[in-house]
């Protein structure tokens, strides 16, 4: 990064965030943007990501389109931008036709810096159509929580799987010249995740910054627990150990967070309980409460935590663990976001799961959900054209989606642009072989060894999980 650069980024930065300087690599990361390099950067929770992107973003006129998973973590964002008076706006499916017409304009007339936007929803075709205009100035693709990429874009969000022919069909409708850089941000990518951004994103000489996961305020314990019952009171002795500190407890179903925040508000706690099924408005006043400090904590399934941020949470408990290990990471890395000691507990049962068979039930049913997914997608490749239009194929196969998308997944499929698609079904296949993730969490579970060592072998920092001994989880205290 030159000098002038280097200047102009951090005196922006010290106007905008009142931050006298850059955390290491914000500022490197920064500079790649602002010149236009694509990046793939593996930074953990509360490493300040989202600076990263937004500040060259700022420094630009045309748009950075944000890929996000969440509407949470859109409106989250685009109000911290738009406390400060910057250019920001947030494109979704729960947003007034009025609003939404009105964002499409500012877009089209180049009144925006940041759009944050859904997959589905940048490939929806009203949006589509607008970006695709040639004076509309696109500087960069940014995808936030890149994991979602591989996590989702094999089953629910197959959406995913086409972003990376995006760039070139932008770049057909633009002025000669014009350039869009792609950068995806992530906390939790393991060497398969990171190879296969690099790929299905079509990644030009990448800028890529890997820190490792490690955070040692972070203090990680598993409780073995052999009864329903039992399971409700260890995590009730460990909500009791808190004191009145705020914190998140993870629960896997709505139903299940509905209950659990029920029996918790039984015993007198300040608790609510949140999961995609509420509406926008009732989410939106969970987070303010629990950010404020008017909830002591929030029973959540994955859908809560994503780029809400509030550095004062103390404990993170899973009543019921994810299935993979980033979620794990992804969900305990919400506790002690402002260095200091925080707490993270999870319960799981006995290991044959003859005794107390949730956890071994809920893992199955999960596995065998994928598997059936699986095996419908393969059926229908047989009866998709090789060739051809997804709005098209969609409208005579249901599930054609999630099919093109596991074709693709295994290399048997390009995506021409955003929305043609041609299948080789000769190519073999070249999906990297990997334990299923269940297999993967269960082995972190049981271990006898570091909890962080662990994390850090399975997520690629072999030299640093050398002789790792955090000192702190309770495998190392035991």
């Amino acid at each position: 990064m030159s000098h002038d650069d280097r200047a102009r980024l951090r005196s922006r930065f010290q106007q905008i965030w009142g931050y006298e300087d850059f955390r290491p690599p914000q500022g490197e990361i920064a500079a790649a943007l602002l010149k236009g390099q694509d990046s793939l950067i593996v930074m953990p929770t509360g490493g300040g990501k989202s600076v990263c992107f937004q500040l060259p973003a700022l420094m630009k006129s045309g748009v950075t389109l944000v890929v996000s998973p969440l509407v949470a973590l859109m409106e989250n964002q685009v109000q911290e931008l738009a406390e400060k008076g910057l250019s920001a706006a947030a494109l979704h499916s729960e947003l007034e036709n009025q609003l939404h017409w009105q964002t499409l304009r500012r877009l089209a007339q180049n009144h925006l810096r940041l759009l944050y936007l859904s997959p589905e929803t940048l490939l929806s075709t009203k949006v589509w159509t607008v970006l695709c205009e040639p004076q509309v100035v696109i500087n960069a693709l940014v995808l936030d929580e890149a994991h979602c990429l591989t996590q989702w874009g094999d089953s629910f969000r197959p959406t995913y799987r086409r972003l990376g022919a995006v760039r070139s069909a932008l770049l057909a409708c633009k002025p000669k010249g014009a350039k869009i850089a792609i950068a995806a941000f992530t906390a939790t990518a393991d060497p398969i995740t990171q190879k296969a951004l690099h790929t299905v994103l079509r990644l030009q000489s990448p800028q890529i910054i890997r820190l490792n996961p490690y955070r040692s305020n972070l203090h990680l314990s598993v409780k073995t627990v052999w009864t329903p019952k039992g399971r409700k009171r260890a995590l009730l002795k460990f909500v009791q150990q808190q004191g009145k500190q705020s914190g998140l407890i993870y629960a896997r179903t709505r139903r299940g967070t509905e209950a659990l925040a029920h029996w918790f508000a039984h015993q007198g706690y300040s608790v609510q309980a949140y999961h995609g099924g509420l509406g926008a408005s009732q989410r939106r006043r969970i987070e303010s409460q629990w950010i404020e400090g008017n909830c002591q904590f929030v029973v959540c399934t994955s859908a809560f935590g994503m780029g809400i941020n509030k550095s004062d949470c103390r404990f993170v408990a899973h009543h019921e663990v994810p299935s993979l290990l980033a979620e794990y990471v992804q969900e305990v890395g919400r506790g002690g976001r402002d260095g200091q000691p925080a707490q993270a507990l999870s319960l799981v049962s006995e290991p044959t799961g003859l005794l107390a068979p949730e956890d071994k039930q809920r893992w199955q049913f999960f596995e065998q959900k994928a598997q059936q997914l699986q095996r419908s997608a393969l059926q229908l490749v047989k009866q998709i054209p090789a060739e051809g239009n997804i709005d098209e194929v969609r409208r005579k196969f249901r599930e054609s989606d999630q099919a093109l998308a596991l074709l693709h997944r295994n290399g048997q499929l390009t995506w021409l642009d955003p929305f043609t698609y041609r299948i080789d079904l000769g190519q073999s296949a070249k999906a990297d072989k990997q334990p299923p993730p269940a297999a993967v969490m269960k082995r972190y579970l049981f271990t006898r060894q570091c909890r962080w060592q662990f994390l850090l072998e399975a997520f690629g920092f072999a030299d640093e999980a050398k002789d790792m001994r955090c000192g702190k989880c309770d495998r190392c205290m035991s």
